[in-house]
């Protein structure tokens, strides 16, 4: 071993063969050996506990409780809202992030503040985060100027991920109206929620089908894997395949969850849907996906806690082995994304490692390192 080189010994490592004690070497942001013998000199002793990849996620918007902290109020300094949320997911084990971003809205909430904001705080914060950030395109298709929006950010650097969403009325998530209609109804007149729900679907007929075909070829063209929101019933799973979509992700009910499985889709379900017991909006439980093996990768979605205790919730209740719960957060969102350098613990692959210790039967980061470096 070099001066250079960082050994972590005494560990639980999570490797390609499961789970072992040995040690990990690593030097120059690259782990350059794994193994269960006698240990190196110098060695940082991690006394039993566990050693992970870092944990990858795919699709939060954790990012936009930074830059939008209170309804119609909007952070002034977008590079320090950044650098907060960085530090929110380091500690919680994340090391690669997507950060999802809304290209259109069906209703304006202030989304396109947002999503330039959101590439304003990539910006003034580059060289300054943690984690590996990287961009996730989320493409509202009813919305008219989704088109024009997504042709000038979808050339962005980081960009790693596109996604198509539908939130109209009678649609996907919202295929209930009167789920709908309860949720505005606090907001706006019964009188004026019906011409929005009417508005919205107008729009939506005009414009649906070319901003689909525009995402899709996109993704096609520069093998940017790309993800289909919210698929609800198997025909959603059916039109994600005829699109060259890889991922299923939040399907809201376990017919859609079971059809993109049997179509070779990957299926992402939210972490805080499995901690909490189940969804907040009435999907279906995670925990379901889960137990009938249909499940591929966790999201943190919007609680970047909720990855690390997912994975372990998944072993515990959800009849996975730990091996198999942790890969859920680890090799297999890293494989969803095409992300071939990370997402296991091997000789080559990038050095992003979280040690983990288990307080009161519940998953605490300790230390994470990011292609070699410490962040935490």
């Amino acid at each position: 071993m070099t001066a250079k080189t960082t050994v972590l010994a005494g560990a639980r490592l999570l490797t390609p063969e499961g789970l072992k004690k040995g040690h990990v070497a690593f030097e120059g942001g690259a782990i350059v050996a794994v193994g269960n013998g006698s240990v190196p000199p110098g060695s940082e002793d991690l006394d039993g506990d566990f050693l992970f990849p870092g944990l990858v996620e795919l699709h939060t918007d954790n990012l936009e409780k930074h830059l939008k902290p209170r309804p119609g109020l909007y952070w002034p300094e977008p590079g320090a809202a950044m650098e907060a949320h960085d530090a929110q997911l380091v500690s919680a084990g994340i090391t690669t992030v997507l950060d999802s971003v809304c290209v259109g809205e069906t209703v304006d909430q202030g989304r396109q503040v947002l999503l330039d904001l959101s590439l304003k705080a990539l910006e003034e914060s580059s060289g300054f985060l943690r984690a590996d950030h990287r961009l996730h395109l989320r493409c509202e298709i009813g919305d008219p100027s989704m088109g024009d929006l997504f042709g000038r950010v979808c050339g962005h650097p980081l960009l790693a991920m596109v996604s198509v969403m539908d939130h109209t009325p009678g649609q996907r998530q919202w295929r209930d109206l009167e789920s709908y209609r309860t949720y505005w109804e606090s907001k706006a007149p019964v009188r004026e929620i019906q011409a929005q729900i009417e508005g919205i679907a107008r729009r939506r007929d005009m414009v649906a089908g070319a901003h689909v075909k525009l995402v899709s070829e996109f993704a096609a063209e520069r093998g940017v894997p790309l993800a289909s929101h919210d698929d609800t019933l198997p025909e959603h799973a059916d039109e994600a395949l005829g699109l060259g979509a890889s991922i299923s992700e939040f399907p809201t009910t376990l017919e859609a969850a079971r059809k993109a499985r049997e179509l070779g889709l990957a299926v992402t379900m939210g972490a805080p849907n499995l901690v909490r017991g189940g969804s907040h909006s009435g999907n279906v439980p995670a925990s379901r996906v889960a137990g009938e093996g249909l499940l591929s990768a966790l999201s943190s979605d919007y609680v970047p806690s909720s990855l690390l205790s997912g994975a372990f919730i998944l072993n515990r209740d959800c009849g996975l082995t730990f091996e198999e719960s942790m890969r859920t957060v680890t090799e297999a969102p890293a494989r969803m994304g095409r992300l071939a350098d990370r997402g296991r613990i091997e000789p080559g692959l990038r050095a992003d490692l979280v040690r983990v210790r288990v307080r009161n039967g519940r998953p605490s980061v300790g230390s994470v390192w990011v292609a070699g470096r410490q962040v935490f």
